[in-house]
């Protein structure tokens, strides 16, 4: 490797490991930290810098990650063999690295082209909506979609499309339970979307989720763009297709007339999301999109960070840029919630990373979050929202949602987001409609092998091809055309239709 490109990388003077940014053989000379492999390293994994004791912590990022499980010599591979969880204290030290942000001028801010909504809100997208209020109706939503053909979708050019979104639930739950109130607000927020220009709710009739209820609780109100019906009252599967359709048919006229227009960057509001990480994760996708996080923040937007078991560990950096103490509280009693959560079903928060994860070079959560958390940037943490909640501050908010992927997304679109950017080191294939989502390669390989999912390679950091800053910029501009209307490749490709997973939490009776 040349001085350009080193073997391994020093993330922090204080660190106990390095990063192998190559495979590394044993007996490869590691000159610059007088260190040789004493056996095989894959790429992305800890080459140990010092020898460690049995027991001792270990720290990457400047931030402990765990704990020896035994001695450990320098130039020993450290990984899930040797190096476990292991709970510390955090200084919180809430609202201490606080700061003023330094916003563009107005009249230099970013802007793309989008749809102005009647309420004030931006859309990035102009679909038609058919919303499965239980399981029991997903299949039908499908139908009624698959009926509005391609011959009619052509009359209306405007119109992105009819989306179909179905799920696993609605029924066998209390009423009453959180997990309840979840699916319903994920319903109502995608309702609501300004992504969808017009939405269809389909019932069975005797669920849990009784229509009634859930336009009661979440103050829906019908009209010529959101409207209602339950299969057992129409007459069964058949004839709920037909009028759904004809309902479909009312709706795209005044879909067609939206037309995009030039609308400034503040409008924006952008899920934050990592999925198949890597050890890369935490070095250059995850770094480059807090880098346009702090963009779209300085312009006015919003950016939601989510994932709550993704940034334990880490939390103290962000309560540190907490706002107000109140907001620091929220983030934390959102973790205690997650402790007390993981103990009532013996499970632990280290159970978080995949094999996937750790195959990749990732051990412990509190190293995985460590990488997560830079997905944040560096601006205020100016609030905290509980899952699927609507998000209506400007700036870098906080979504408590869990770390599987799809259940986190739909809480983040739930609460408005009109863009998601995914990182993955893995290669996640997925989409979010009606959000459009943008995948970020952490690697080069790995985005060379999947280059039909990855929209930009941040790989190029390791690479020695580009800074963070700059792949930030680059991130920040694909934002900003995909907004304009520019398909991601998970669009191009059709995903989208089956990754509507509401957070379910609670018995199933």
């Amino acid at each position: 490797m040349t001085d350009q490109h080193p073997p391994v990388l020093l993330l922090h003077p204080d660190d106990d490991i390095l990063v192998a940014l190559g495979d590394l053989a044993m007996g490869t000379r590691l000159e610059a930290y007088g260190l040789t492999c004493g056996e095989d390293i894959p790429a992305g994994h800890k080459v140990a810098r010092r020898d460690l004791a049995a027991g001792q912590t270990v720290r990457k990022y400047g931030q402990i990650i765990g704990a020896a499980s035994q001695a450990v010599a320098a130039g020993e591979h450290v990984h899930s063999h040797n190096l476990l969880f292991e709970q510390f204290a955090r200084d919180l030290a809430i609202g201490s690295e606080a700061k003023p942000t330094a916003y563009v001028a107005p009249e230099e801010q970013a802007t793309f082209q989008g749809y102005l909504r009647a309420d004030g809100r931006a859309a990035t997208r102009n679909y038609l909506g058919v919303l499965a209020t239980v399981n029991c109706s997903a299949s039908v939503c499908r139908f009624i979609a698959d009926a509005v053909g391609p011959e009619l979708l052509a009359r209306y050019p405007q119109v992105d499309g009819v989306v179909a979104l179905g799920h696993g639930t609605g029924c066998g739950q209390s009423a009453a339970s959180t997990g309840f109130d979840y699916l319903q607000r994920c319903l109502a927020g995608y309702a609501r979307h300004p992504n969808f220009a017009g939405v269809l709710l389909v019932g069975l009739g005797c669920e849990v989720n009784q229509l009634s209820s859930l336009m009661g609780n979440m103050s829906l109100n019908e009209g010529p763009l959101l409207r209602a019906m339950n299969i057992q009252d129409a007459g069964g599967t058949a004839k709920t297709v037909a009028w759904g359709v004809e309902i479909l048919k009312e709706m795209l006229p005044a879909a067609d007339r939206a037309r995009r227009q030039t609308l400034p960057a503040s409008h924006l509001m952008l899920g934050l999301e990592c999925g198949g990480s890597d050890a890369y994760s935490g070095l250059t996708a995850n770094p480059a999109l807090g880098a346009a996080a702090d963009l779209l923040v300085a312009h006015g937007g919003t950016a939601i960070l989510s994932e709550t078991p993704e940034i334990y560990g880490a939390e103290h950096l962000l309560t540190r840029r907490a706002v107000s103490r109140e907001v620091g509280e929220k983030l934390a009693g959102r973790i205690r919630w997650w402790e007390d959560y993981t103990k009532l079903h013996g499970a632990s928060l280290d159970n978080n990373p995949s094999p996937g994860n750790k195959a990749g070079g990732l051990t412990t959560i509190l190293e995985k979050s460590l990488g997560a958390v830079a997905k944040g940037g560096t601006t205020n943490l100016v609030e905290v929202y509980e899952y699927a909640r609507p998000v209506s501050a400007k700036g870098m908010v906080f979504m408590d949602t869990p770390g599987y992927d799809m259940p986190s997304i739909t809480g983040m679109v739930a609460g408005g987001a009109n863009l998601v950017c995914f990182t993955t080191g893995r290669g996640t294939v997925c989409g979010s409609k009606p959000t459009p989502s943008l995948k970020l390669a952490t690697n080069s390989r790995m985005y060379d092998r999947m280059s039909e999912d990855m929209d930009i390679n941040c790989g190029l950091i390791a690479d020695g091809k580009a800074t963070v800053e700059q792949m930030g910029r680059a991130v920040f501009e694909l934002v900003l055309a995909i907004a304009s209307g520019q398909p991601t490749k998970s669009e191009a490709l059709g995903f989208g239709d089956q990754e509507f997973v509401p957070w379910q939490v609670g018995a199933m009776l």
